[in-house]
This record gives C-alpha cells, structure tokens and sequence, in this order.
C-alpha cells in the first residue's frame, strides 16, 4: 500500500511547513461551495479541500473495498463512508495520496480536473462530518480534575474514591453538538448565591469553555458484548477538536446528585476536519504513569496517547488581536481513548457508528496549561490580565473563543485546524 505517512512525501499542491493540512494528514470533512452545489465528503490539503465526489464519479477512487455502483462520497455526511471499516479507509487513504503526490499523474497532469476537483476552504461552508448518535464526555485528566476538586473540596481531598480506579464520564446530548463557526447564545437557568437560601433564573454569569478532544466511533458492537482495551482503536474513524462549553455557576446549583445537565447541554462545538488514527499514528507517545494500576480489563501499556499539542485563544470585543490563553498536551490525559472505550463498553454498552466520545477538559500541571477558564483564573480569584487592561474571569457577551492543536513532525504538521465559536447576549 502507498506510504501516505511517509514525513519525506510531497504533494504537488503547495503547502507551507505550519499549515495544518498536509499530505501526511488528508483529513475528511464534509463542505458545501458557496457558489452552490449539494454537501458531498472532501479531504483538507494546504488551504483547498479535494473533491472526492467528484473524484469518485470520474472513477479515480476505484477500489476492490468500495462498490462502483453506491455513491460513498457525495453524501450529506462521512457515515457510508465510515461504515465500510478500517480496510476500506487504509486503501481511499492510500489512493488520495497516491494521486496528490502525483505518483498516480491523473490528477496532478490534468489542469482541467483540478480546476473541478478542488476548492479554496474559504470559498466552501463546512458542515458537521458525521450524524452523531450518541455524545460521551469524559472527565480524563487528572490535573483538571484535582483542580476542580480543590475548588470545591479543599486541596486535602480533591479526588473522589472512584477516580484513579476508572474514566469517569456522563451522557451528553446530541441535537446542540455544532460545527465550528457556530455562535452561541448564553444560556439561562437556575444559579444561585452563597449567600442566598433560594435560587433566582436568569443568564449564567459564569459561561466557561472546556478545551478537548474527542473521537468518533467507526465500527460499533453488539450489545453485551464488550470491546477490550487492546482492539478499541479498531472501532476509531478518527479525532475531533472539542469545546463543551460550560455554563458553572448553573451546573454548581443543579449537578447533584445526578450531574450536569443544562450547564453543559447548550452547546458542544467541534471542528470540522477529522484527522484518522491512521495519520495520529506516528506521533504516539506514552501516557502518564498509573498509579494505583488499573483493573485488568483497563491495562494498557506503551504508546498508548498522542503528542498533540492544544492551544486556546480569546478575543473580546474590546481586544484589538486575538490572545493564546493556554497550551496544554493531549498526551497529559490520564485515561487515554482505548481505556475510554474499553470501560464504556466493559458492561455491555453498544457503541454505533458515528457516536462520539469527548476527552473531557484536558489540563497540565503548569497554570499556563489548564484548558479552562474556571482554573486559569482560579475561580476569579485570579483573573487574567490581557496586554490592554481589560481582565476575563469567564465569558463575556462578545467574545471569541478559538481552539487549536496539531502533531508537529520534522518540517511539517499534522493539524485539526480549528474550532470556534463567538458568545451571543441570551435570548429573553
């Protein structure tokens, strides 16, 4: 098969050294021109996206794993494409690339077809890649977790009994998952004072953003029977930036005992490009130390995470530029995706294609690192202080909040693009 995560590989498509998107990535997407046309699948290299519709009519996409006479590209959405498995990704993976580094001439050869097959992504909207079914979030990091527990415990008791022993996670909701781009309306609800003995209604005054990652699942299984640690990457299409936006000060008031409920399901925004396991692959990294070690059915040893590098950036409206608040790691994540997986499913869950499964707010131990703003300002006990003055200890109406992160390689990045998103005032 065609060497596609090969670091030496070029496309004949121009592509700088730190664009997100280049041939060692190809991510999949779903976009619609703006000059009109239906929403069809496509692949992000530099700052155009190839048309695999196009392609797969024209019949550049032949293989012996996808049938010639169903349409698998010029779809709403990833799914039928998603659904033909590992195999089938490995080998359109490995053709997409053969055809842009031009060791198939087809495409590169012919100036007529790609004037058709590609556009430029800012001349195409971009549309949720796959229908989600289900929504996990996990709660995965154990420095977001000790933080947040310190917050509202004390430092003497900031993890709960269960939490170094499995992912704790909780059910999310599917219908207020959006693209990135997407802006969002500050949500309402029940908060209340600590010195008030009764709650009053009304917009949060404690909107947070949470900075994750999450993965969709490709191949599901049959309900009861579990999918062990050591084959869960067989069930990942690929990886998704996150913001699970967060509404604190609702959440604090209504969380027990059964968990968030209307402080987190408002909004969950995602990016639009999903970048397979397949081009993750050489950016494996070991995870951190487990201690106590986790039950057998948890145990997972050597690279088990990823080297991704996770930044966040804030503009308000009264801010001339946009500022990075945080960088943080995705491989600082105590409970990494394939221990995700085994345990969501160790009681006989069945994950369905196209569900997705959320990281849940990843921090380092560095303040600079926490991936929300309830940790970088403490609570507002310690607000951030931006070049001209103005200080943030949550979300203002105005606001634009960016997510970023990429793998770095050696001259060139294997990125998520972006994913972001502007707070609206409430509706009344």
């Amino acid at each position: 098969m065609y060497p596609s995560n090969d670091p030496k590989l070029r496309s004949f498509i121009p592509v700088s050294p730190d664009s997100h998107f280049p041939i060692q990535n190809l991510p999949y997407g779903v976009f619609r021109p703006r000059a009109g046309g239906p929403p069809r699948v496509g692949v992000a290299i530099g700052d155009l996206v190839l048309d695999l519709a196009l392609l797969e009519t024209r019949g550049y996409l032949k293989n012996r794993l996808i049938f010639e006479d169903i349409p698998i590209f010029n779809r709403p959405n990833l799914s039928h494409f998603v659904a033909l498995e590992k195999p089938a990704w490995w080998e359109v993976r490995a053709r997409v690339s053969q055809l842009l580094s031009g060791a198939d001439p087809v495409l590169g050869d012919n100036p007529r077809l790609r004037e058709q097959a590609f556009y430029k992504q800012s001349e195409v909207e971009m549309l949720l890649p796959v229908e989600v079914l289900d929504y996990t979030d996990f709660y995965s990091s154990k420095e977001h977790a000790t933080n947040l527990g310190t917050m509202f415990r004390g430092p003497e008791n900031p993890l709960l009994p269960n939490w170094s022993h499995l992912p704790v996670a909780y059910h999310g909701r599917t219908s207020s998952i959006v693209i990135s781009g997407t802006d969002i309306h500050r949500p309402c609800g029940q908060t209340i004072k600590d010195t008030d003995s009764n709650p009053t209604f009304g917009p949060t005054r404690m909107l947070d953003f949470e900075l994750e990652v999450g993965f969709f699942i490709g191949k599901g299984n049959l309900l009861g029977t579990p999918i062990p640690v050591d084959r869960a990457g067989q069930h990942i299409f690929g990886m998704v930036l996150v913001n699970d936006w967060s509404a604190r000060d609702i959440q604090r008031w209504e969380y027990q005992p059964l968990g968030p409920f209307l402080g987190k399901n408002f909004a969950t925004s995602i990016s639009p490009w999903v970048v397979t396991l397949e081009a993750l692959d050489p950016f494996r990294t070991t995870g951190p130390v487990q201690d106590p070690p986790p039950l057998p059915y948890l145990q997972n040893s050597g690279e088990r995470t990823y080297d991704i590098q996770l930044e966040v950036w804030l503009q308000g409206p009264e801010m001339p530029e946009c500022h990075c608040i945080s960088r943080t790691n995705f491989k600082y994540l105590y409970w990494d995706i394939s221990q995700q997986v085994a345990h969501h499913t160790v009681n006989g869950c069945n994950l369905r294609l196209g569900d997705l499964i959320a990281s849940g707010t990843i921090s380092g131990s560095d303040p600079s690192s926490y991936g929300s703003l309830i940790e970088l300002a403490w609570q507002g006990k310690k607000p951030i202080t931006f070049p001209n003055g103005v200080t943030r200890t949550a979300l203002l109406d105005g606001d634009r909040l960016t997510l970023t992160g990429w793998c770095q390689g050696d001259g060139y990045r294997v990125g998520f693009g972006e994913v972001t998103g502007k707070i609206l005032p409430a509706i009344d």
